[in-house]
């Protein structure tokens, strides 16, 4: 029995790896993955599951980025530690929006909004925006080329688009990208500040979910929470790697189509097989 929740955990692991960091909704897809593949678990247990295996996710990016995110590294300049501080600085203030209205509105949305339904048209409204913006940016010179370049107003602004993904099948790295395009970054600092405004926000809502939770695990869920969070850390650290060497020659249009035809496969599941 043990043996196939891990496999479930494992599955569990390897679409929140891919999912998380690319713009195609780790949530929805979750809500979607679930009415196939059901752990053998409580549902606060499982509601829990879904938001800490993010962990796993977010370590990924602690992992890759730790040397220019950290500010103490004693091989960087005092004008390099400064800049450092500064992207912090700039995440801090991002993270403001979707931290207040998060732990506001964080029950109230999961009971309104955790169905099929809103994942399949967050799915298909979001892929064709991104399609839409990146036709309308195809001649345009990004403002936004680097972290200095980015002023604590904007990094507001993409933090208020942040908040959309509060609603599933939005995508948070999604939303937060198309928020930094559409206010003049380019893709690749797009790509990065939504990475670094997980960090936060991902340590908050799992340590939210631990709280609300308890730490009362037992053996074998505390296995299956840390298979899904370590197997998270190797995709999403395979993910992250071909998403910022995918964008350098590409856009997002792929996923936007990727996100239509999917919206719509769904939307046809739960209409004719349900």
């Amino acid at each position: 029995m043990l043996s196939i929740e891990l496999l479930k955990a494992i599955f569990l692991g390897v679409i929140e790896g891919i999912t998380e960091w690319l713009p195609i909704s780790s949530t929805g897809h979750m809500i979607l993955v679930e009415k196939f593949i059901q752990l053998n678990a409580s549902d606060a247990f499982k509601e829990m599951f879904f938001v800490v295996i993010q962990l796993g996710a977010i370590m990924a990016v602690v992992l890759l980025y730790f040397h220019k995110l950290n500010p103490f590294a004693p091989n960087k300049t005092k004008q390099e530690k400064k800049d450092t501080m500064n992207i912090w600085y700039k995440v801090l203030v991002g993270v403001i929006p979707a931290a207040v209205l998060g732990l506001l509105f964080d029950d109230w949305l999961n009971a309104h909004f955790y169905n099929y339904q809103t994942v399949a048209i967050m799915l298909i409204i979001y892929g064709i925006l991104f399609i839409v913006i990146e036709n309308r940016n195809k001649n345009r010179e990004p403002i936004v080329k680097a972290f200095n370049d980015l002023t604590y107003k904007t990094a507001f602004l993409i933090g208020m688009f942040q908040v959309l993904s509060l609603i599933p099948g939005t995508s948070r790295s999604g939303a937060t990208i198309l928020g930094a395009i559409l206010l003049g970054s380019s893709r690749f600092i797009a790509a990065e500040y939504s990475f670094f405004l997980s960090i936060p926000v991902m340590f908050g809502a799992s340590a939210f979910k631990l709280v609300k939770f308890g730490f009362s695990f037992t053996g074998t869920e505390m296995v299956i929470l840390l298979t899904g969070m370590i197997v998270a850390f190797v995709v999403s650290v395979i993910a992250i790697k071909f998403l910022m060497g995918y964008i350098k020659n590409n856009d997002f249009k792929a996923f936007g189509w990727y996100r239509i035809v999917l919206g719509f496969l769904v939307v046809g599941y739960f209409v004719f097989f349900e």
